[in-house]
């Protein structure tokens, strides 16, 4: 995972001591089989309201896991398979650092839809001593458009599976889908 710049910074006064940071997890479904193009360069970067407008809609209440696929990513760092994870950027509200990491580290746009959980994570060691706390929002979001792709180098490989074909990963990550395809409006606070 890539470490953002006021991070480094912040490290560079205190060390190794713990971090409280947040964290953003998205949850991105699209309907099964469906497809997009591969967003790159300009398209990319761009912040166009029109290129955030989903051509279709979740449905209302349990969603069927064999209709939808979900976006999952393996980390670089790991090789660990999870939906797309990030840091939230100081100022930055929660669910846009979500839509944020799936477009810059899956070539994917996507919008929130809704809090799904939110809960404590950690205290994670890095292998250089650094330790961190995150609070991390898990959100689901709504696909709009891309093929996904490893954009930015933090994953090795980055797909849609059908929901209910999900490659082993973290039970937290599994709670957070399960949550999703509840169809449930209310967040989690505790698995």
């Amino acid at each position: 995972m890539s470490t953002p710049q006021f991070i480094l910074d912040l490290r560079e006064h205190i060390g190794h001591a713990p971090l409280w940071l947040p964290g953003a997890t998205a949850i991105v479904l699209r309907p099964a089989g469906a497809r997009g193009i591969r967003l790159e360069g300009e398209a990319l970067a761009s912040t166009d309201e029109d290129d955030a407008t989903p051509s279709w809609t979740l449905p209302d209440g349990p969603i069927d896991p064999t209709r939808v696929e979900v976006l999952v990513v393996r980390r670089t760092d790991n090789g660990a398979w999870t939906p797309v994870t990030g840091i939230v950027d100081p100022g930055e509200p929660p669910f846009v650092a979500a839509e944020r990491e799936t477009l810059e580290e899956a070539g994917v746009r996507a919008r929130a839809v809704r809090l799904l959980s939110q809960d404590v994570v950690g205290p994670v060691v890095y292998p250089n001593g650094d330790r961190s706390d995150f609070v991390d929002s898990c959100f689901l979001l709504q696909w709009v458009q891309g093929e996904p792709w490893p954009a930015d180098g933090e994953n090795t490989q980055t797909l849609f599976v059908r929901a209910d074909q999900v490659p082993p990963m973290n039970e937290r990550f599994l709670g957070c889908l399960q949550r999703a395809l509840s169809g449930r409006p209310e967040a989690a606070f505790r698995f």
